[in-house]
């Protein structure tokens, strides 16, 4: 994307936490396009966003969701046009060593043909149901199932969704 970049990451034990993976990636492609563009000042605008994601149906929705993304924007009229993005990994089978195919893609199907196509009538069923899945996404902080959330929520102390910035509304106070 022109000015914003999406990442499905997993966190594994002794990998780090995710605050200093996205330090890292951060600060080195900062420093990497300043070098290139002799960019000065600010680079990023704001801290990164995050979801906790359950790992099941909700993980692969997020990712066909994220590979969405340079249609939805207009960048592309299909998302195997977009360069940057693992689409053509998962949907066709492009060798690309940075990504693992996680077990839940490999749940598709059994076999690796059948596999690409059933994540291309994944993708294909998202683009036409787009913009509910972008509704549903907008202030998350947690996406999956009910137990999901419930777990979550004790575990972590928080709720689904951040609460909008400043004073709710008068219409909203008053439906509480």
């Amino acid at each position: 994307m022109g000015n914003h970049v999406h990442l499905v990451l997993e966190t594994v034990e002794g990998g780090g936490t995710l605050a200093e993976i996205m330090k890292g990636i951060n600060l080195s492609y900062a420093q990497y396009y300043k070098a290139q563009n002799g960019h000065l000042g600010h680079f990023w605008q704001d801290r990164y966003k995050s979801i906790l994601i359950s790992k099941d149906q909700y993980l692969l929705a997020c990712g066909s969701y994220v590979e969405l993304n340079p249609v939805r924007a207009g960048l592309s009229e299909d998302p195997k046009g977009y360069p940057w993005s693992s689409y053509r990994v998962y949907a066709y089978g492009k060798k690309d060593p940075v990504l693992d195919e996680h077990p839940i893609y490999q749940e598709l199907a059994t076999d690796q043909k059948e596999r690409r196509k059933a994540y291309r009538q994944l993708v294909k069923g998202m683009l036409l149901g787009r913009n509910a899945m972008q509704g549903e996404m907008e202030g998350r902080i947690l996406y999956g199932n009910k137990t999901f959330l419930k777990r979550a929520k004790a575990e972590l102390g928080v709720e689904e969704r951040v609460r909008a910035r400043g004073r709710p509304k008068k219409r909203e106070r008053c439906e509480k």
